[in-house]
């Protein structure tokens, strides 16, 4: 940024629902950035924490909304239309920041006017994280299925990419800008993206959120716009070592999917991504060998244990989605967040 020029303001809104296990890190990572005080709100949309995730919110003095629809798009819809300052950051409860500069270095693109987004362009991998988080770090995503569709969006050994749709990238030193076109946009949007308020305003918030559409929706828009990939990361505790939680997330994920396109909300357009590569994963989950073979070169590449979770990954992702496809036929409800915690 231009050192004459003042930092831009920052709303960080961040969804919770029984998050008390995870939310503190998550705070007091944001607590300790080296940036203005007066330059930073943050809100915490909550769903109706039990556990004590309220108070830990209110021991950082941020401010706290009320999301009665509870799940974490609903949440991030209350903290936007609840955002006064002139960028947005969203940032999940799971999510820490792993450096002190890490806001400095996000909202450093948007000195350049046509920048409406900017996002970290990896997970960070931590040793001391679960085997299904450093799995996750390592891929770039949490759903296997987008590495054989190529729509993810941060840094994946196996492929050496950020993504795998076909952008325009421009090298600016600590970022990249990335020109994104109706041909084809990543899944740009969660996990630590920040936004113009201005363009939230623009293109309108309802009640849900979610987060990938919007970037999306402003293409499909607007045709071409210009958005950034910050070289940093962000820690994503998404399951630690639970497998079982994988599998509820991976449901989570498609059902809610598929009752929100179903009343028309959901925007992102899976229906237009290469169809082959929906037949690549079910064939390599079927034969098994080109799971083993990923697994396998990903370790040669960075030797840890976590990328034998793969084929398992995958084979969860397979039958998850195929089951609630087939339910999806006869009836199609919201995922219930009773008893949802972190």
């Amino acid at each position: 940024m231009d050192q004459l020029r003042p930092l831009p303001s920052v709303s960080i809104v961040i969804p919770t629902l029984n998050a008390v296990s995870i939310l503190p890190d998550c705070l007091e990572s944001i607590a300790v950035q080296d940036y203005p005080r007066e330059r930073i709100e943050v809100i915490v949309a909550d769903g109706g924490s039990t556990d004590g995730t309220l108070e830990a919110a209110r021991r950082y003095g941020v401010r706290i909304c009320e999301n009665p629809l509870q799940t974490g798009e609903a949440g991030k819809a209350v903290g936007v239309k609840n955002a006064g300052n002139e960028l947005v950051a969203l940032i999940d409860s799971d999510n820490l920041l792993p450096s002190t500069d890490w806001l400095r270095r996000m909202v450093e693109p948007f000195s350049d006017p046509e920048i409406i987004g900017s996002e970290p362009w990896e997970y960070v991998w931590r040793a001391e994280d679960g085997f299904i988080d450093r799995y996750c770090a390592l891929m770039g995503m949490n759903d296997p299925l987008c590495y054989f569709l190529g729509n993810y969006d941060r840094r994946n050994i196996l492929s050496g990419k950020w993504t795998g749709i076909e952008v325009g990238e421009k090298d600016r030193g600590g970022w990249i800008e990335v020109t994104l076109t109706r041909k084809g946009v990543p899944t740009i949007g969660a996990n630590g993206t920040v936004l113009r308020r201005a363009l939230l305003e623009e293109m309108g918030v309802g009640d849900y959120l979610a987060d990938i559409d919007l970037m999306a929706e402003t293409v499909e828009k607007k045709g071409t716009v210009r958005c950034a990939k910050v070289k940093i990361g962000i820690i994503h505790l998404y399951c630690g070592s639970n497998i079982a939680k994988f599998a509820r997330k991976q449901r989570r994920r498609i059902r809610d999917y598929l009752y929100y396109k179903k009343k028309n909300i959901r925007k992102y357009p899976w229906e237009n991504l290469n169809r082959w590569g929906i037949v690549e994963f079910v064939l390599s989950c079927t034969l098994g060998v080109p799971l083993f073979y990923q697994a396998l070169k990903g370790y040669v590449r960075k030797r840890d244990p976590a990328w034998m979770f793969h084929p398992v990954a995958c084979w969860i992702t397979l039958w998850v989605y195929g089951m609630e496809r087939m339910r999806g036929f006869f009836v199609v409800r919201e995922m219930s967040r009773k008893g949802w915690g972190q």
